[in-house]
């Protein structure tokens, strides 16, 4: 059960027993909410990584949370989607596969994968996706009554354009797919889980962090900046691999990041952490990397993949199989 309560009520994920209301889950109604108010008020240079860090991980230890970015009350009732808020009405011209991407658009669809994963991935112990918003749904849902005539016009889904090829919602809906199979293959979002912030850096636009399985999460928001050699403290030493890619060609992206380049940590403290890799971070773009155990048994070798930026088509194939498998 799932309680919807911006009370903070202490007891309301305890159970009845011990004095308790019951539910197992509560809601994480301000991450829905910060993000509008950032997308319609801020520039992207006045992001606050630490204001964001904070947004997603303000729940009491214990108590498990459900992270969102639309339900009802972005969708439903009167207000705009995250891909609306983000495209506006490019969504409704700039979507086609065959033209070259705006400038809005381009920067729309990095941003929905990228806040999308630091909801899944920082926000709670369970992830909503709401009718639509794996894929950037356009438009709301609103059913027929007085206000609008009694039209049905926006009473539905559009479920139509993320299975056409012709149109980049596809990507969106691939990216969904690629965190869905992330935590399955390296589980991450889950009751106490290992959780650690290692950055929160608003002048770079940095946050990155570790998560669950051995898991390293590292978000590059800035606009125009991509690092080179950006030294991250970690937990785990071992060899980091690209898991997860939102620059991927698979996904809309530029191809930027080579997964085939292995990140060996080294004992170098940083960041209040007892290792160090260093990382290529492209602008406006995330990914994830596992960290091979060196005490765990081998896996069998996998195929080394075709280097990110060497062929756009190629890549896409290796990029979904890839995105599957998790780099085994």
């Amino acid at each position: 059960t799932i309680a919807e309560d911006v009370s903070g009520m202490p007891t309301l994920c305890r159970p009845v027993e011990e004095g308790g209301i019951g539910f197992d889950y509560r809601l994480a109604m301000s991450i829905p909410d910060k993000f509008i108010e950032i997308l319609e008020k801020r520039s992207d240079w006045d992001w606050d990584m630490g204001e964001l860090c904070h947004t997603m991980t303000n729940r009491r230890w214990n108590e498990k949370t459900i992270a969102y970015l639309e339900s009802h009350d972005q969708a439903m009732v009167g207000d705009k989607t995250i891909a609306m808020w983000l495209m506006n009405e490019e969504i409704y011209t700039g979507m086609s596969n065959n033209t070259w991407p705006s400038d809005r658009v381009e920067r729309g669809i990095s941003l929905h994968k990228m806040i999308r994963l630091l909801t899944y991935g920082l926000g709670g112990e369970g992830y909503l996706t709401f009718m639509g918003n794996e894929f950037g749904h356009p438009e709301w849902i609103d059913f027929p009554r007085e206000g609008n005539g009694w039209s049905y016009h926006h009473a539905r889904r559009r479920w139509d354009l993320a299975y056409n090829d012709e149109l980049r919602f596809k990507h969106l809906l691939e990216w969904e797919r690629l965190m869905h199979e992330l935590a399955k293959e390296h589980p991450f979002c889950f009751d106490k889980s290992h959780q650690w912030v290692t950055i929160q850096d608003s002048g770079d636009k940095m946050i990155v962090f570790e998560k669950g399985d051995r898991l390293l999460f590292v978000f590059n928001f800035h606009p125009t900046k991509s690092f080179s050699d950006y030294k991250i403290g970690c937990l785990w030493e071992g060899n980091y691999k690209c898991v997860l890619d939102s620059d991927a060609w698979s996904v809309a992206g530029q191809g930027r990041v080579h997964w085939d380049v292995d990140h060996v940590s080294v004992p170098e403290p940083w960041n209040d952490r007892p290792n160090s890799i260093q990382l290529f971070i492209p602008a406006r773009t995330c990914q994830v990397y596992y960290c091979e155990d060196p005490n765990a048994p081998k896996k069998p070798a996998v195929p080394k993949p075709v280097a990110a930026n060497v062929n756009g088509k190629e890549v896409d194939d290796v990029g979904r199989k890839l995105g599957a498998t998790l780099l085994g």
